[in-house]
C-alpha cells in the first residue's frame, strides 16, 4: 500500500540551504555573535540589542550594510539547523577572518554571552570552540574576556 499527498498545502516547505560560500569577515563576525546568543536556546532580546548596537559602532563593519544583519543572521539559525552545523559554522567563520579580525570576533562573542550578566555552560563551551577554531592562544583569550568583565562591569 503506497500513501501519496494530494494535497501541496500538506507538505513542509523547502529548507533554506546554509551558506556554501565563503562568508565575509563581518558576517563571520555576527555568526559567531549570533552562535553564541542561541548557545543556551534562549537568545534574549538584550543578546541581539547588543549584536545591532555592536554592527553599527565598531569599525570592523564599517563596510558592512546593516539591512544584511537579520538575513545574515538567518543564515546562521539555518545552519545550526543542519547535522554538523556548529562545525560547520566553526569552519566558516575561521576561513572567513584574517588574523587581525580574529581577536575582534572572540572578543565581540564574549560581550555577547556576557552582556545579560550570567554566562550559561553552553555558551562558554561554544566560547571554547570559537576560540580553539579560531586557533587564538588562552593569554591572549583571557585577556579579551577580561577587557569584556571591565567593559561592562556596573557602578
Amino acid at each position: 500500500m503506497r500513501l501519496t499527498v494530494l494535497d501541496d498545502s500538506l507538505k513542509s516547505p523547502p529548507m533554506p540551504k546554509p551558506p556554501a560560500a565563503p562568508v565575509s569577515p563581518q558576517a563571520a563576525i555576527v555568526y559567531a555573535m549570533v552562535l553564541i546568543a542561541g548557545a543556551d536556546r534562549d537568545m534574549k532580546t538584550v543578546e541581539l540589542g547588543q549584536i545591532g548596537r555592536i554592527v553599527k559602532q565598531l569599525p570592523a563593519f564599517a563596510r558592512f550594510d546593516e539591512e544584511l544583519l537579520p538575513g545574515t543572521a538567518q543564515e546562521v539559525a539555518v545552519l545550526v539547523a543542519i547535522e554538523d552545523g556548529v562545525e560547520r559554522a566553526l569552519r566558516l567563520i575561521a576561513a572567513a577572518l584574517p588574523a587581525p579580525l580574529r581577536e575582534t570576533c572572540y572578543l565581540c562573542a564574549c560581550e555577547i554571552a556576557a552582556i545579560d550578566g550570567r554566562v550559561p555552560i553552553e555558551e562558554l563551551r561554544l566560547l571554547q570552540r570559537l576560540r580553539n577554531a579560531l586557533d587564538l592562544d588562552r593569554l591572549t583569550s583571557v585577556a579579551l574576556e577580561r577587557a569584556t568583565k571591565a567593559r561592562l562591569a556596573g557602578a
